[in-house]
């Protein structure tokens, strides 16, 4: 899975420059670091849509096994 890196001290020091103070500062990094953290990476998007595949395959042929008892 993919990492973002996320480098708090100069995102803080950055908010200070522009004119935040130190607790504020401190508070928007904390909140989008843990943002990052929930973020979705294209690997769990794809590994989720092949496990979706997988099962409407299976679904697609019981039903075909299904549908075809009835002819034969």
């Amino acid at each position: 899975m993919t990492t973002v890196t996320f480098d708090t001290l100069d995102a803080t020091r950055k908010l200070r420059d522009a004119g935040f103070d130190e607790k504020q500062a401190e508070t928007v990094v904390r909140v989008l670091a843990e943002a990052q953290s929930n973020l979705v990476t294209k690997e769990h998007f794809d590994a989720k849509f092949d496990r979706l595949y997988w099962i409407l395959g299976v679904l697609l042929a019981l039903a075909i096994a299904n549908f075809s008892k009835q002819f034969f």
